[in-house]
């Protein structure tokens, strides 16, 4: 009877405590948009695939790539992804793809290759791998994009 009368008891405290507060603003108030300073901005984050310091260090090899293609959001701006997927030549190699900016013929270079440090012993097998890279937004045209000299696709900002 007691756990009952319990439970009777938290019902009723919970149904009597107050409802949080949120803050509402009138229909007719003016809408504002924040500081151009506070906007995110449509760059994007560097790549952990962008070529390093040290790279010069390595053996750079090439790369098999099998499939390219363009992810394009629908935002506004259109945010751009490449897609990139393909094999490595061993499991010790590392990918970089290094992204030139765009042409006076809106053509975007996108250079996918390995590096590798030549001291290592490495077992001789191909390591698959799939990638995703932003690409940012761009001003209104018309642009193309090429990896490793073939195109991957185009898209209209």
């Amino acid at each position: 009877m007691s756990l009952r009368f319990l439970l009777f008891v938290m019902l009723v405290l919970a149904a009597c405590s107050p409802l949080p507060q949120t803050a509402t603003l009138p229909p007719d108030s003016p809408v504002t948009s924040p500081p151009a300073d506070d906007m995110p901005t449509s760059e994007p984050a560097p790549s952990p695939l962008a070529p390093r310091p040290g790279d010069e260090q390595l053996t750079r090899g090439n790369v098999f790539v099998q499939e390219a293609g363009l992810l394009i959001r629908e935002s506004y701006p259109p945010q751009i992804a490449l897609t990139v997927s393909g094999e490595l030549p061993t499991p010790c190699h590392q990918l970089r793809i290094a992204l030139s900016e765009p042409d006076q013929e809106n053509k975007i270079a996108v250079e996918v290759y390995s590096v590798v440090n030549p001291d290592m012993v490495c077992t001789q097998v191909l390591q698959p791998f799939q990638e995703q890279v932003e690409l940012g937004s761009f001003p209104s045209g018309h642009y193309y994009v090429w990896v490793n000299g073939e195109l991957a696709g185009e898209f209209d900002s």
